[in-house]
């Protein structure tokens, strides 16, 4: 693209430009509040929609539901990303805000399990798929709005409003969700309670709907749609020219991989690993993780507006670097402040699982219907499912699985042999006994969790995210022409969060269960992060001087 010399002079903004991109950025949070309620009460969605399948199945498979939705993005980047570049910005915002509204009022009103059988995951998951068509047309499309309007010098900070809407949309979810379960209470919350921030998308969409219905279309759009000059082919002139396909490339893995680990890390791996593996209760998670993104979320405007000065490219990589750097003794000082009587009981007495390495299975079952019954396989679900490290020790062949728990020996059992489920019941009391004795707690105790100290850990991975997160929307406007922005831009970016991003929780958690080191699911975004940061760093040019009325 070409340099900023010669570009357009831009006049401050006025109040009327202001209140569009305000618009459009609140209407993005509603969006984010959506796509992101499947997540935040993924223990609900799991009991109601996949109580067929065991506990740990039904987890990992809700985890996917909520990554199904990740996965289809890119494809709402091609689709909408077309209707974008071709009609407009403006009208492709009332599809996608209608489309994501309506699924996610559906997931409200859903029957569960037990009342439609299998029915039920489908069309949830189906639901998540409309979701993530929806926000894969949404992002690139807001991004390109708002920059498009912005004065060339504060391009950064104005699209760094819009960067704020994934976590201010989470905010929301969190807020909806604590505010409904304290006022209905645990047990009917639990029960049925779980469902009115689904349902209460209804108002949201309603709101959002006339949001849009007030905005104009982007000036920049119009102009070359005055000039005859709109992309008659967006998808073959962004991705069938090497020209182009090498800058989506590069923007992809040089830039949003990273970007979307650390984001996924930051906030939704922290969250699950707050109370999937430390056991701290949902309702004080949601305030831990609430008042991290209540501290972070302005630091999007600093590296946005930082990013206008100092260039877009060194924020973003040193955001990767410093993350993949730091995770391991951040997310263990998680546990020391978190789950203290969880860190003291792994050191006083460790727990090892002495068995045939040929019985031990990767236990991945997103679908739920592999049975894992080797002795092996039963000794590492229970132990994954309580949230606890253990190494491994290799058995001879022919010989049960056992698990030491400091000095205390458990026998574990065969799960195809005679007499499996009294044998179980009686693993599970024994494994239960001993891991109390030990000191293992079946819960974290909240009046041992430092809140204050884990405040400034959680605020840590957000502030991480608003450095790789803030200055990327520029980024990506920079990178490309006009008539094809829109296209160019939604696929590198979907297929890096949607991909990279949406599957962390769920590769993390399986690799968690398979290592037995309860941090090792950490290595995913570590490895991705780095990887961004060394092509990003050969590879990809600094943008902030580009010119983007260039059409070539």
């Amino acid at each position: 693209m070409a340099s900023v010399s010669g570009q357009i002079s831009h006049a401050p903004m006025t109040k009327d430009e202001k209140r569009v991109i305000f618009a459009s950025s609140l209407g993005t949070v509603f969006e984010w509040y959506d796509f992101y309620l499947a997540g935040s009460l993924a223990a609900f969605i799991s009991k109601s929609f996949f109580s067929g399948v065991n506990p740990t199945a039904a987890f990992i498979f809700t985890l996917l539901g909520f990554a199904a939705g990740f996965a289809v993005r890119p494809f709402g980047a091609l689709v909408f990303g077309r209707l974008g570049d071709m009609v407009g910005r403006k009208y492709t915002f009332l599809i996608t805000i209608v489309i994501m509204g309506l699924s996610t009022c559906v997931v409200g009103f859903l029957p569960g399990y037990a009342a439609i059988g299998f029915a039920s995951p489908v069309i949830f998951i189906a639901m998540r798929l409309l979701q993530g068509l929806a926000l894969g047309g949404e992002y690139g499309g807001a991004a390109t709005y708002v920059a498009e309007h912005a004065p060339a010098n504060r391009r950064g900070f104005y699209t760094a409003w819009i960067q704020t809407t994934a976590t201010l949309g989470l905010f929301l979810s969190l807020l909806v969700i604590l505010g409904v379960r304290t006022a209905m209470g645990e047990e009917a919350f639990g029960s049925w309670g779980w469902r009115i921030p689904f349902i209460a998308s209804l108002f949201l969409l309603g709101v959002s709907v006339w949001i849009r219905l007030q905005l104009r279309e982007s000036p920049a759009f119009e102009r070359i749609k005055a000039e005859g000059k709109t992309s008659k082919a967006p998808l073959s002139e962004a991705f069938g020219q090497w020209k182009n396909l090498k800058i989506v490339i590069l923007a992809l893995i040089g830039v949003t991989a990273g970007q979307a680990v650390v984001w996924y890390t930051g906030q939704f791996y922290a969250l699950f690993f707050l109370t999937q593996t430390l056991k701290v209760d949902g309702a004080s998670a949601n305030i831990l993780i609430a008042l991290a993104l209540l501290i972070g979320t302005p630091f999007f405007l600093f590296f946005g507006s930082l990013s206008d000065r100092v260039g877009r490219k060194p924020i973003i990589m040193a955001g990767c670097l410093i993350a993949a750097l730091t995770y391991f003794p951040l997310f263990k000082a998680l546990t020391h402040y978190a789950n203290p009587a969880l860190e003291a009981a792994t050191q006083k007495a460790p727990i090892v699982v002495i068995a045939n390495p040929d019985e031990c299975s990767f236990q991945f079952n997103p679908v739920g219907t592999a049975k894992f019954t080797t002795s092996c396989d039963i000794a590492k679900s229970a132990l994954s499912k309580a949230g606890l490290n253990y190494d491994n020790v290799a058995a001879p062949a022919g010989t049960l699985a056992q698990i030491k728990v400091g000095d205390t020996t458990i026998d574990t059992y065969d799960g195809k042999a005679a007499g499996a489920k009294e044998a179980g019941a009686t693993f599970d009391k024994t494994l239960s006994t001993a891991l109390k004795t030990a000191g293992y707690p079946p819960k974290a105790d909240p009046s041992q969790i430092n809140w204050p100290m884990t405040v400034v850990i959680l605020t840590i991975l957000v502030i991480y995210v608003t450095m790789v997160y803030g200055p990327i929307a520029a980024m990506l406007v920079e990178m490309f022409p006009t008539r094809i922005r829109y296209t160019s831009m939604s696929l590198p970016y979907h297929i890096g969060n949607g991909w990279f991003g949406g599957f962390l929780p769920a590769t993390a958690f399986a690799i968690v269960a398979a290592k037995g080191n309860i941090y090792s699911g950490l290595w995913y975004p570590i490895i991705i992060a780095l990887g961004t940061f060394v092509i990003g760093l050969l590879f990809v040019r600094e943008t902030k001087d580009s010119n983007i009325y260039a059409q070539d």
